[in-house]
Protein backbone atom coordinates (compact mmCIF):
# COMPACT_ATOMS: atom_id res chain seq x y z
CA UNK A 1 0.00 0.00 0.00
CA UNK A 2 1.58 3.50 -1.14
CA UNK A 3 1.23 5.86 1.85
CA UNK A 4 2.35 9.11 1.12
CA UNK A 5 3.96 11.48 3.80
CA UNK A 6 2.78 15.15 3.87
CA UNK A 7 5.74 17.66 4.71
CA UNK A 8 5.39 21.27 5.78
CA UNK A 9 6.43 21.93 2.44
CA UNK A 10 3.47 20.52 0.82
CA UNK A 11 1.20 23.06 2.79
CA UNK A 12 1.34 27.03 1.44
CA UNK A 13 2.58 29.19 3.76
CA UNK A 14 0.32 32.16 5.31
CA UNK A 15 1.43 35.33 7.07
CA UNK A 16 -0.73 37.21 9.37
CA UNK A 17 -1.55 39.82 6.45
CA UNK A 18 -2.94 36.61 4.68
CA UNK A 19 -4.71 35.82 7.79
CA UNK A 20 -6.22 39.26 8.51
CA UNK A 21 -7.21 39.52 5.27
CA UNK A 22 -9.36 36.58 5.32
CA UNK A 23 -10.76 37.97 8.19
CA UNK A 24 -11.44 41.30 7.13
CA UNK A 25 -13.16 39.27 4.23
CA UNK A 26 -15.21 36.99 6.78
CA UNK A 27 -16.38 40.20 8.60
CA UNK A 28 -17.71 42.02 6.11
CA UNK A 29 -17.27 45.80 5.84
CA UNK A 30 -19.65 47.07 8.58
CA UNK A 31 -17.37 44.69 11.39
CA UNK A 32 -13.98 45.83 11.78
CA UNK A 33 -10.82 43.02 13.53
CA UNK A 34 -10.84 45.00 16.73
CA UNK A 35 -14.15 43.76 17.65
CA UNK A 36 -12.58 40.44 17.61
CA UNK A 37 -10.26 41.58 20.78
CA UNK A 38 -11.76 41.61 24.05
CA UNK A 39 -9.86 42.97 26.91
CA UNK A 40 -9.39 41.81 30.30
CA UNK A 41 -10.08 43.62 33.69
CA UNK A 42 -6.40 45.38 33.83
CA UNK A 43 -7.34 46.27 30.15
CA UNK A 44 -4.88 44.54 28.69
CA UNK A 45 -6.27 43.29 25.21
CA UNK A 46 -6.48 39.55 24.34
CA UNK A 47 -6.15 38.90 20.72
CA UNK A 48 -8.03 36.03 18.33
CA UNK A 49 -4.84 34.91 17.46
CA UNK A 50 -0.90 34.80 18.02
CA UNK A 51 2.25 34.01 16.46
CA UNK A 52 4.66 31.86 18.35
CA UNK A 53 6.85 33.64 21.19
CA UNK A 54 10.13 33.20 20.50
CA UNK A 55 12.96 32.46 23.22
CA UNK A 56 10.40 31.78 25.39
CA UNK A 57 12.12 29.76 28.77
CA UNK A 58 10.07 27.56 30.90
CA UNK A 59 8.89 28.54 34.04
CA UNK A 60 8.60 25.15 36.60
CA UNK A 61 7.71 24.68 40.02
CA UNK A 62 9.77 24.11 42.77
CA UNK A 63 9.87 20.44 42.01
CA UNK A 64 9.43 20.28 38.75
CA UNK A 65 9.90 16.29 38.25
CA UNK A 66 7.18 15.75 40.71
CA UNK A 67 3.55 17.03 40.28
CA UNK A 68 2.01 19.66 41.99
CA UNK A 69 0.63 18.85 46.07
CA UNK A 70 -3.68 18.08 45.94
CA UNK A 71 -4.41 20.12 48.66
CA UNK A 72 -8.16 19.12 50.96
CA UNK A 73 -9.19 22.06 53.04
CA UNK A 74 -9.63 21.28 56.82
CA UNK A 75 -12.36 23.84 58.02
CA UNK A 76 -15.26 22.34 59.55
CA UNK A 77 -16.09 23.76 62.79
CA UNK A 78 -16.34 20.32 64.08
CA UNK A 79 -12.87 19.00 64.92
CA UNK A 80 -13.88 15.13 64.95
CA UNK A 81 -15.54 15.83 61.67
CA UNK A 82 -13.09 17.54 60.34
CA UNK A 83 -10.99 14.62 61.29
CA UNK A 84 -12.67 12.09 59.44
CA UNK A 85 -12.99 14.27 56.49
CA UNK A 86 -9.06 14.25 56.33
CA UNK A 87 -9.04 10.94 56.85
CA UNK A 88 -11.07 10.11 53.50
CA UNK A 89 -9.35 12.33 51.63
CA UNK A 90 -5.87 11.33 52.14
CA UNK A 91 -7.26 7.99 51.77
CA UNK A 92 -8.45 8.60 48.50
CA UNK A 93 -5.74 10.49 46.49
CA UNK A 94 -5.21 13.85 48.15
CA UNK A 95 -1.71 14.63 49.47
CA UNK A 96 -2.06 17.25 51.68
CA UNK A 97 -4.25 19.46 54.17
CA UNK A 98 -4.52 22.98 54.52
CA UNK A 99 -5.77 23.76 57.79
CA UNK A 100 -8.11 26.64 57.89
CA UNK A 101 -9.29 28.11 61.22
CA UNK A 102 -12.34 30.13 61.83
CA UNK A 103 -11.92 33.94 61.57
CA UNK A 104 -9.62 33.40 58.68
CA UNK A 105 -10.05 35.51 55.76
CA UNK A 106 -10.40 32.42 53.28
CA UNK A 107 -12.68 30.12 56.21
CA UNK A 108 -16.21 32.26 54.22
CA UNK A 109 -17.59 32.21 57.62
CA UNK A 110 -16.24 28.52 58.95
CA UNK A 111 -12.76 27.06 59.77
CA UNK A 112 -11.48 24.67 62.76
CA UNK A 113 -11.66 25.92 66.39
CA UNK A 114 -8.53 27.79 66.81
CA UNK A 115 -7.46 25.98 70.34
CA UNK A 116 -4.65 23.91 70.50
CA UNK A 117 -6.43 20.87 71.72
CA UNK A 118 -8.97 21.41 68.68
CA UNK A 119 -6.35 20.99 66.28
CA UNK A 120 -4.79 18.06 68.20
CA UNK A 121 -8.03 16.39 67.42
CA UNK A 122 -8.82 17.08 64.01
CA UNK A 123 -5.33 15.65 63.20
CA UNK A 124 -5.27 13.08 65.54
CA UNK A 125 -4.10 9.64 63.65
CA UNK A 126 -3.41 11.55 60.38
CA UNK A 127 -0.55 10.58 58.63
CA UNK A 128 1.73 14.27 58.92
CA UNK A 129 4.99 12.98 58.13
CA UNK A 130 3.85 11.70 54.59
CA UNK A 131 1.98 15.15 53.43
CA UNK A 132 2.06 18.36 52.68
CA UNK A 133 0.31 20.71 55.72
CA UNK A 134 -0.17 24.22 55.45
CA UNK A 135 -1.98 26.62 57.56
CA UNK A 136 -4.15 29.69 56.22
CA UNK A 137 -3.48 32.56 57.86
CA UNK A 138 -5.72 33.70 60.24
CA UNK A 139 -5.72 35.61 63.61
CA UNK A 140 -3.74 33.44 65.79
CA UNK A 141 -1.29 32.35 63.32
CA UNK A 142 1.60 32.82 65.55
CA UNK A 143 -0.20 30.81 68.19
CA UNK A 144 -1.20 27.89 65.87
CA UNK A 145 2.70 27.56 64.80
CA UNK A 146 3.47 26.62 68.01
CA UNK A 147 0.06 24.30 68.24
CA UNK A 148 1.39 22.15 65.16
CA UNK A 149 5.13 22.41 66.09
CA UNK A 150 3.83 20.90 69.55
CA UNK A 151 1.52 18.38 68.01
CA UNK A 152 4.24 16.73 65.14
CA UNK A 153 6.23 16.56 68.26
CA UNK A 154 4.10 14.09 70.23
CA UNK A 155 3.53 11.79 66.99
CA UNK A 156 7.31 11.84 66.33
CA UNK A 157 7.39 13.51 63.16
CA UNK A 158 10.74 13.47 61.06
CA UNK A 159 11.36 16.93 60.89
CA UNK A 160 13.10 16.17 57.17
CA UNK A 161 10.50 14.41 56.01
CA UNK A 162 8.04 17.45 56.45
CA UNK A 163 6.38 19.47 54.13
CA UNK A 164 5.01 22.85 56.02
CA UNK A 165 3.61 26.18 55.30
CA UNK A 166 2.80 28.38 57.85
CA UNK A 167 0.53 30.89 55.83
CA UNK A 168 1.72 34.07 58.12
CA UNK A 169 0.74 37.31 56.33
CA UNK A 170 0.02 40.37 58.35
CA UNK A 171 -1.18 42.41 55.18
CA UNK A 172 -4.04 39.42 54.21
CA UNK A 173 -5.37 39.13 58.05
CA UNK A 174 -5.05 42.89 57.57
CA UNK A 175 -7.25 43.28 54.57
CA UNK A 176 -9.64 40.35 55.57
CA UNK A 177 -10.59 41.22 59.11
CA UNK A 178 -9.93 44.92 59.08
CA UNK A 179 -8.09 44.96 62.40
CA UNK A 180 -3.89 44.36 63.75
CA UNK A 181 -3.60 43.56 67.15
CA UNK A 182 -0.64 45.67 67.25
CA UNK A 183 0.04 49.17 65.90
CA UNK A 184 2.09 48.71 62.11
CA UNK A 185 5.32 49.98 64.20
CA UNK A 186 4.83 47.65 66.61
CA UNK A 187 4.18 44.58 63.77
CA UNK A 188 7.60 45.60 62.26
CA UNK A 189 9.54 45.94 65.53
CA UNK A 190 8.03 42.39 66.49
CA UNK A 191 8.37 40.25 63.86
CA UNK A 192 12.13 40.01 63.39
CA UNK A 193 12.13 38.28 66.97
CA UNK A 194 9.42 36.06 66.10
CA UNK A 195 11.27 34.84 62.92
CA UNK A 196 14.45 34.16 64.74
CA UNK A 197 12.05 31.95 67.17
CA UNK A 198 10.87 30.12 64.18
CA UNK A 199 13.87 29.28 62.65
CA UNK A 200 15.44 27.97 66.20
CA UNK A 201 12.79 25.57 65.76
CA UNK A 202 14.58 23.78 62.99
CA UNK A 203 11.42 23.44 60.06
CA UNK A 204 11.73 23.20 56.81
CA UNK A 205 8.84 25.58 54.84
CA UNK A 206 7.10 28.42 54.17
CA UNK A 207 7.37 30.88 57.17
CA UNK A 208 5.65 33.82 55.69
CA UNK A 209 3.29 33.93 52.60
CA UNK A 210 1.90 36.79 50.39
CA UNK A 211 -1.48 36.03 49.82
CA UNK A 212 -3.48 37.60 47.35
CA UNK A 213 -6.82 35.20 47.85
CA UNK A 214 -8.43 38.10 49.99
CA UNK A 215 -8.08 40.24 47.81
CA UNK A 216 -9.04 38.84 44.15
CA UNK A 217 -12.02 37.30 45.98
CA UNK A 218 -12.93 40.79 46.92
CA UNK A 219 -12.70 42.02 43.51
CA UNK A 220 -9.38 43.16 42.30
CA UNK A 221 -8.19 42.51 39.50
CA UNK A 222 -4.79 40.25 38.34
CA UNK A 223 -2.83 43.03 38.09
CA UNK A 224 -3.63 44.25 41.73
CA UNK A 225 -3.78 40.86 42.88
CA UNK A 226 -0.01 40.21 41.71
CA UNK A 227 1.11 43.78 42.93
CA UNK A 228 0.11 43.14 45.78
CA UNK A 229 1.29 39.80 46.42
CA UNK A 230 4.48 41.38 45.77
CA UNK A 231 4.37 44.51 47.99
CA UNK A 232 4.15 41.80 50.57
CA UNK A 233 6.40 39.69 49.49
CA UNK A 234 9.05 42.50 49.60
CA UNK A 235 7.78 43.49 53.23
CA UNK A 236 8.54 39.97 54.20
CA UNK A 237 12.14 40.35 52.79
CA UNK A 238 12.46 43.57 54.99
CA UNK A 239 11.60 41.25 57.90
CA UNK A 240 14.44 39.21 57.64
CA UNK A 241 16.96 42.04 56.99
CA UNK A 242 15.59 43.57 60.40
CA UNK A 243 16.18 40.04 61.60
CA UNK A 244 19.57 40.01 60.35
CA UNK A 245 18.94 37.10 58.38
CA UNK A 246 21.08 37.00 55.24
CA UNK A 247 18.05 37.43 51.58
CA UNK A 248 19.55 34.71 50.11
CA UNK A 249 18.54 32.42 52.95
CA UNK A 250 15.20 34.06 53.61
CA UNK A 251 13.89 33.33 50.12
CA UNK A 252 12.95 29.31 50.47
CA UNK A 253 11.15 30.65 53.69
CA UNK A 254 8.62 32.84 51.52
CA UNK A 255 5.91 31.03 49.77
CA UNK A 256 2.94 32.84 47.88
CA UNK A 257 -1.31 31.95 47.52
CA UNK A 258 -3.00 33.14 45.03
CA UNK A 259 -6.47 32.51 43.67
CA UNK A 260 -7.27 31.26 39.90
CA UNK A 261 -10.35 31.38 37.94
CA UNK A 262 -12.79 30.30 34.77
CA UNK A 263 -10.59 32.49 32.75
CA UNK A 264 -8.28 29.66 32.16
CA UNK A 265 -5.54 31.88 30.13
CA UNK A 266 -5.60 34.19 32.50
CA UNK A 267 -5.05 32.56 35.78
CA UNK A 268 -1.98 30.33 33.78
CA UNK A 269 -0.51 33.31 32.93
CA UNK A 270 -1.27 35.26 36.63
CA UNK A 271 0.59 32.30 37.91
CA UNK A 272 3.76 32.23 35.83
CA UNK A 273 4.13 36.11 36.05
CA UNK A 274 4.65 35.71 39.44
CA UNK A 275 7.32 33.68 39.01
CA UNK A 276 8.74 36.58 36.76
CA UNK A 277 8.44 38.87 38.93
CA UNK A 278 9.79 37.09 42.07
CA UNK A 279 13.16 36.67 39.92
CA UNK A 280 12.76 40.08 39.10
CA UNK A 281 12.67 40.92 42.86
CA UNK A 282 15.36 38.98 43.45
CA UNK A 283 17.43 40.00 41.01
CA UNK A 284 17.37 43.90 42.41
CA UNK A 285 18.54 42.29 45.77
CA UNK A 286 21.62 40.93 44.05
CA UNK A 287 19.80 37.38 45.13
CA UNK A 288 20.38 34.52 42.70
CA UNK A 289 16.91 33.62 41.16
CA UNK A 290 15.16 30.91 42.81
CA UNK A 291 11.44 29.44 42.05
CA UNK A 292 8.82 30.63 43.79
CA UNK A 293 6.40 28.34 46.23
CA UNK A 294 2.78 28.99 44.89
CA UNK A 295 -0.55 27.56 46.28
CA UNK A 296 -3.27 28.39 43.88
CA UNK A 297 -7.10 28.16 45.11
CA UNK A 298 -10.42 28.36 43.11
CA UNK A 299 -11.88 31.55 43.56
CA UNK A 300 -14.54 31.57 45.77
CA UNK A 301 -16.17 35.12 43.95
CA UNK A 302 -16.47 33.35 40.00
CA UNK A 303 -18.73 30.48 41.63
CA UNK A 304 -22.33 31.17 41.31
CA UNK A 305 -25.31 30.11 44.20
CA UNK A 306 -28.01 29.52 41.23
CA UNK A 307 -27.41 26.28 39.21
CA UNK A 308 -24.58 25.32 41.43
CA UNK A 309 -23.56 22.45 39.49
CA UNK A 310 -21.87 24.77 36.88
CA UNK A 311 -19.55 25.61 39.91
CA UNK A 312 -18.07 21.88 39.04
CA UNK A 313 -16.59 23.11 35.86
CA UNK A 314 -15.67 26.55 36.90
CA UNK A 315 -13.62 24.40 39.36
CA UNK A 316 -12.44 22.18 36.69
CA UNK A 317 -11.11 25.01 34.15
CA UNK A 318 -9.45 27.11 37.32
CA UNK A 319 -7.34 23.68 38.47
CA UNK A 320 -6.80 22.81 34.50
CA UNK A 321 -5.37 26.51 34.67
CA UNK A 322 -3.59 26.42 38.36
CA UNK A 323 -1.87 22.97 37.03
CA UNK A 324 -0.70 23.85 33.27
CA UNK A 325 0.25 27.21 34.87
CA UNK A 326 2.27 25.57 37.61
CA UNK A 327 1.27 26.02 41.01
CA UNK A 328 3.03 23.96 43.19
CA UNK A 329 0.11 23.14 45.35
CA UNK A 330 -3.57 23.23 44.44
CA UNK A 331 -7.09 23.64 46.47
CA UNK A 332 -10.55 23.36 44.94
CA UNK A 333 -13.19 24.65 46.63
CA UNK A 334 -16.88 22.39 46.96
CA UNK A 335 -18.80 23.63 44.27
CA UNK A 336 -21.87 23.91 46.82
CA UNK A 337 -19.26 26.50 48.61
CA UNK A 338 -22.00 29.42 48.01
CA UNK A 339 -24.86 27.41 50.22
CA UNK A 340 -22.54 26.31 53.02
CA UNK A 341 -20.24 23.83 54.23
CA UNK A 342 -19.64 21.11 51.64
CA UNK A 343 -20.79 17.93 52.22
CA UNK A 344 -18.79 14.68 51.48
CA UNK A 345 -20.08 14.56 47.87
CA UNK A 346 -18.97 17.78 46.96
CA UNK A 347 -15.50 17.42 48.72
CA UNK A 348 -15.16 14.34 47.17
CA UNK A 349 -15.81 16.03 43.62
CA UNK A 350 -13.51 18.71 44.05
CA UNK A 351 -10.81 15.99 45.10
CA UNK A 352 -11.31 14.09 42.06
CA UNK A 353 -11.27 17.12 39.73
CA UNK A 354 -7.41 17.13 40.50
CA UNK A 355 -6.63 13.61 40.83
CA UNK A 356 -8.47 13.47 37.13
CA UNK A 357 -6.15 16.31 35.92
CA UNK A 358 -2.77 14.17 37.30
CA UNK A 359 -3.89 10.45 37.02
CA UNK A 360 -6.01 10.20 33.63
CA UNK A 361 -4.82 13.34 32.12
CA UNK A 362 -1.57 13.66 32.97
CA UNK A 363 -0.87 17.55 33.38
CA UNK A 364 2.29 16.99 35.23
CA UNK A 365 3.90 15.48 32.85
CA UNK A 366 5.28 18.53 31.36
CA UNK A 367 6.70 21.09 33.82
CA UNK A 368 5.56 24.46 31.40
CA UNK A 369 3.18 23.25 28.78
CA UNK A 370 2.21 26.96 28.20
CA UNK A 371 5.89 28.40 27.22
CA UNK A 372 6.47 29.83 23.94
CA UNK A 373 2.56 29.61 23.46
CA UNK A 374 2.16 33.34 22.02
CA UNK A 375 -1.26 34.23 23.95
CA UNK A 376 -0.05 33.13 27.43
CA UNK A 377 3.44 34.40 27.14
CA UNK A 378 2.00 37.41 25.60
CA UNK A 379 -0.29 37.99 28.52
CA UNK A 380 2.51 37.03 31.03
CA UNK A 381 4.50 39.90 29.94
CA UNK A 382 1.57 42.17 29.87
CA UNK A 383 0.35 40.84 33.48
CA UNK A 384 3.69 41.35 34.74
CA UNK A 385 3.72 45.40 33.44
CA UNK A 386 0.30 46.46 35.14
CA UNK A 387 1.64 44.29 38.50
CA UNK A 388 5.11 45.89 38.73
CA UNK A 389 2.88 49.52 38.16
CA UNK A 390 0.50 48.34 40.95
CA UNK A 391 3.50 47.51 43.05
CA UNK A 392 5.34 50.65 42.64
CA UNK A 393 2.12 52.38 43.57
CA UNK A 394 1.63 50.45 46.62
CA UNK A 395 5.31 51.52 47.57
CA UNK A 396 4.97 54.94 46.82
CA UNK A 397 1.90 55.08 49.78
CA UNK A 398 4.47 53.22 52.30
CA UNK A 399 4.08 49.62 51.40
CA UNK A 400 1.36 47.34 51.14
CA UNK A 401 0.48 47.84 55.22
CA UNK A 402 0.13 51.88 55.43
CA UNK A 403 -1.73 52.08 52.22
CA UNK A 404 -4.84 49.57 53.76
CA UNK A 405 -4.47 51.95 56.38
CA UNK A 406 -5.04 54.52 54.68
CA UNK A 407 -7.93 52.75 52.35
CA UNK A 408 -5.83 53.19 49.05
CA UNK A 409 -5.72 49.47 47.81
CA UNK A 410 -9.86 49.04 49.05
CA UNK A 411 -10.51 52.06 46.91
CA UNK A 412 -8.72 50.34 43.93
CA UNK A 413 -10.31 46.79 44.35
CA UNK A 414 -13.85 48.25 45.05
CA UNK A 415 -13.61 49.98 41.96
CA UNK A 416 -12.56 47.59 40.29
CA UNK A 417 -15.39 45.28 40.96
CA UNK A 418 -17.93 47.91 40.64
CA UNK A 419 -17.03 48.04 37.08
CA UNK A 420 -17.04 44.71 36.96
CA UNK A 421 -20.15 44.01 38.37
CA UNK A 422 -21.59 46.68 36.04
CA UNK A 423 -20.64 44.70 32.97
CA UNK A 424 -22.50 41.98 33.95
CA UNK A 425 -25.78 44.27 34.94
CA UNK A 426 -25.41 45.79 31.26
CA UNK A 427 -25.46 42.34 29.66
CA UNK A 428 -21.50 42.91 28.44
CA UNK A 429 -20.64 39.92 30.30
CA UNK A 430 -22.21 36.82 31.52
CA UNK A 431 -22.46 33.96 33.94
CA UNK A 432 -24.74 31.07 32.95
CA UNK A 433 -27.47 29.96 35.03
CA UNK A 434 -27.74 33.91 36.32
CA UNK A 435 -27.87 36.21 33.86
CA UNK A 436 -27.99 33.78 31.16
CA UNK A 437 -29.99 30.22 30.62
CA UNK A 438 -31.32 30.26 33.59
CA UNK A 439 -33.35 27.12 35.17
CA UNK A 440 -36.69 27.70 36.12
CA UNK A 441 -36.60 26.47 39.40
CA UNK A 442 -33.82 25.85 41.60
CA UNK A 443 -32.95 22.48 43.16
CA UNK A 444 -32.21 21.76 46.87
CA UNK A 445 -28.41 22.06 47.26
CA UNK A 446 -27.04 19.19 50.08
CA UNK A 447 -24.34 21.38 52.95
CA UNK A 448 -23.25 20.04 56.29
CA UNK A 449 -24.62 21.64 59.55
CA UNK A 450 -22.90 24.12 60.38
CA UNK A 451 -23.10 28.06 61.32
CA UNK A 452 -21.15 30.51 60.36
CA UNK A 453 -19.04 32.74 62.31
CA UNK A 454 -18.58 36.30 62.92
CA UNK A 455 -14.94 37.86 62.19
CA UNK A 456 -13.14 38.97 65.29
CA UNK A 457 -13.68 42.92 66.52
CA UNK A 458 -10.73 43.10 68.64
CA UNK A 459 -8.33 45.29 67.28
CA UNK A 460 -5.82 48.21 68.06
CA UNK A 461 -5.90 49.64 64.60
CA UNK A 462 -8.47 49.09 62.06
CA UNK A 463 -8.82 49.33 58.29
CA UNK A 464 -12.04 49.23 55.77
CA UNK A 465 -12.12 45.46 55.48
CA UNK A 466 -12.29 43.78 52.17
CA UNK A 467 -14.80 40.79 52.46
CA UNK A 468 -15.15 37.52 49.77
CA UNK A 469 -17.86 38.60 47.80
CA UNK A 470 -19.58 35.82 45.12
CA UNK A 471 -19.85 37.35 41.46
CA UNK A 472 -23.61 37.18 40.93
CA UNK A 473 -23.95 38.77 44.60
CA UNK A 474 -26.24 41.66 43.78
CA UNK A 475 -27.92 39.87 40.95
CA UNK A 476 -30.45 38.16 42.50
CA UNK A 477 -30.54 35.09 44.96
CA UNK A 478 -31.94 31.72 44.31
CA UNK A 479 -35.73 31.90 44.42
Amino acid sequence: MDRTVLTDADFPRVDRKQWLELVAKSLGERTEYESLIRHTDDRIPVEPLYERAAGASPLSRVEPASSWKVVQRMDDPDPARANAQAAEDLAHGATGLSLVFSGAPNAFGYGLPATAKDLERALDGLPLNDIHLRIDVHPQSRASVDWLVEVLRSVGADPARLRLSFGIDPASLFAGTGRMRMSIEALEASMPQSLAGYFALGLPGVLLEADGRVFHNSGATEAQELGIILSSAVAHLRMFEEARQPLVYATPHIGFALAVDQDKFLSMAKIRALRKLWARILEACGIEPASASIHAETSYRMMASRDPETNILRNTIAAFAAAVGGADSISVLGHTMPHGLPDPAARRLARNTQLILTSESHLDFVSDPAAGAGAVEGLTDKLCEKAWDEFRQIESEGGVMRSLAAGHIQKRVSTARAERMEAFRDGHRDIVGTTIYKLDKESTVATLPAAQQATPSDGVITCSPLSASRIDEGLGEPS
